[in-house]
């Protein structure tokens, strides 16, 4: 099931110099919530914020992420997953991570500090669960990679193309897990706060294991200066689900939308 919950987390999340405050794509204060829907049955919900904290005496950004089950879904399968990052806002890399899964039976709490100070040509990876692992310098987790993929939107505009691909290293239940995403196209999407114009990505996924094929997901981000995840749709062997967004505050630019009838 991790491949659920990694990509989820991606919503529902190459090393780019540092952009000024103008040209921030997010900012502290921001919280994004969704739903989650198998059909037209209401799933789960997801929440993400990001915040300011300290880390070591430094400033960083914190962002939080929990999903959870909710109604039917929940009484046959409970989950609760907390995701956490703590990311350097100078380098948009973490300096900590944490996992807290709970998935059924299925229990996990991870946590990972990352150290690029050590030496100069990596990253030293300290794991409560696996001990010490030596990376590539720019490794993210699964939070920071969220956030740093909306920067690389940002860098490639105005010259995005169909077929652009956005590769980003990550560490991820102790595994090095490369994620990979395809530019398809312009696409507008009808949410509950209004239709959105969204650019459209496929997550390049391996097939046979949870997804029909390798574009078995599909994401996608407003088509603005926020970069914002719209939704996401999962095709895999059980059937279809879409994550949608719900509701946002706190974004670093206003949001393009066309309200509809089904505004909050």
């Amino acid at each position: 099931m991790k491949e659920y919950f990694l990509i989820a987390s991606l919503l529902l999340i190459p090393v780019l110099s540092h952009s000024s405050p103008l040209d921030q794509p997010y900012q502290a204060g921001e919280k994004l919530e969704y739903l989650v829907h198998y059909g037209v049955i209401n799933g789960g919900i997801a929440k993400l914020e990001l915040k300011k904290d300290t880390f070591a005496g430094k400033d960083v950004y914190h962002s939080i992420f929990v999903g959870q089950t909710t109604g039917l879904a929940d009484a046959l399968f409970r989950v609760m997953d907390i995701f956490e990052a703590y990311i350097d806002p100078e380098s948009e890399l973490p300096v900590k991570s944490i996992r807290n899964a709970s998935e059924g039976r299925y229990k996990r709490y991870n946590v990972v500090l990352f150290d690029r100070e050590s030496r100069k040509d990596s990253a030293v990876l300290t794991s409560n669960l696996t001990g010490k692992h030596v990376t590539q310098m720019n490794i993210h987790d699964i939070l920071s990679c969220f956030y740093f993929f909306r920067k690389s939107i940002m860098a490639k505009n105005p010259v995005l193309k169909r077929g652009d691909m956005i590769t980003i290293m990550t560490w991820f239940t102790d595994e090095l897990y490369p994620i990979r995403l395809r530019y398809v196209g312009l696409d507008e999407v009808r949410t509950k706060v209004g239709k959105i114009k969204c650019y459209k990505f496929n997550p390049v996924t391996e097939s046979g294991r949870l997804f029909k094929d390798e574009n078995g997901a599909t994401f996608w981000f407003s088509a603005d200066k926020n970069y914002l995840p719209v939704k996401v749709r999962f095709d895999i062997f059980v059937g279809s689900f879409t994550v949608d967004l719900s509701s946002y505050e706190g974004l670093a630019n206003p949001l393009n939308i066309k309200r509809t009838d089904r505004q909050n």
